[in-house]
């Protein structure tokens, strides 16, 4: 991504979301250089599909508002394209995709990043809307058999920094996925779940993977200066990340994705398509049959 000085300082201005006081999307320049009507997906990379049973569990966010350290609120989600694209990968393998949220609430999407004329992201939004709008508390899956499930995916998304790295259950969900050896994929800010692993412990058990994440210095960097968030994050996700023990190897955004054992990560919407393929290669070598 690159800023000009041409631009209309006006389109450098986040837009306001009157569904709520001093809440903002990003600016009309932020999106012109963030978002297009086509992702660049290129295809299945395999026309294998597994023969089990198996589920992809996907938490989504049921939160809408990130307070910013100046008190606006950015008018989050999570991010369409590194959810639903990673999932049409996955799907198409023949997996199935359960949606839950902390709650039960409905999951939140920024649909300004919508790419209207996807036909991959169209098809996997018709087939998930209805379990988006009414997904599973995320208690109930885990109150029962996760014998079924092949892997537990957080899409990204600034919203997936809200509540998730605090849950228990999601710290629950992250230990029983390690546990029986089951996948964990994330992508972008999605990563934030792994921070849970943390909570009311010494040590995370996600300490010593390599991750590729958003990366700090663009959120706090360009995503202000051309209005994409409307003032400072609460608090940076890399550093968290760090902190838990995690080591972070990007300090840019290039579509990279990266696996360390049963966690494949990526970090950004460029890494979405890529992502998909990764894991689909990852799920079929283990639960291809």
């Amino acid at each position: 991504m690159s800023t000009t000085p041409t631009a209309d300082a006006q389109d450098r201005e986040p837009t306001p979301d009157t569904a709520e006081d001093q809440a903002f999307f990003p600016s009309p320049y932020s999106l012109s250089q963030y978002t297009a009507p086509r992702t660049d997906f290129d295809g299945l990379s395999t026309d294998a599909t597994t023969a089990g049973r198996w589920k992809i569990l996907v938490l989504a966010t049921e939160e809408r508002y990130m307070l910013m350290q100046n008190g606006r609120f950015f008018s989050t989600g999570n991010h369409p394209v590194e959810t639903l694209l990673p999932i049409h990968h996955m799907a198409e393998a023949g997996f199935e995709i359960e949606v839950a949220t902390l709650t039960g609430a409905p999951g939140k999407f920024e649909w300004w990043a919508y790419p209207h004329e996807d036909e991959a992201v169209a098809r996997t939004w018709e087939r998930l809307a209805d379990q988006v709008k009414a997904p599973r508390a995320l208690a109930e899956v885990l109150d029962g058999d996760l014998e079924d499930y092949a892997a537990f995916f957080v899409p990204g998304g600034h919203g997936a920094m809200l509540g998730i790295p605090a849950s228990t259950l999601v710290r629950d969900a992250l230990d029983r996925f390690l546990t029986e050896d089951r996948l964990i994929i994330s992508l972008c800010h999605g990563p934030a779940a792994f921070i849970a692993g943390g909570l009311g412990r010494e040590t995370n058990p996600l300490a010593g993977y390599e991750i590729v994440s958003f990366p700090d210095g663009l959120d706090a960097g360009a995503n202000l200066e051309i209005g994409y968030l409307p003032g400072r994050m609460p608090w940076a996700l890399g550093e968290a990340l760090t902190a838990q023990g995690l080591t972070v190897l990007n300090d840019d955004m290039t579509g990279a994705t990266h696996r360390d054992r049963n966690v494949l990560t990526g970090d950004s919407p460029l890494a979405a398509n890529q992502l998909g393929k990764d894991s689909v290669a990852a799920l079929l070598e283990r639960f291809g049959s």
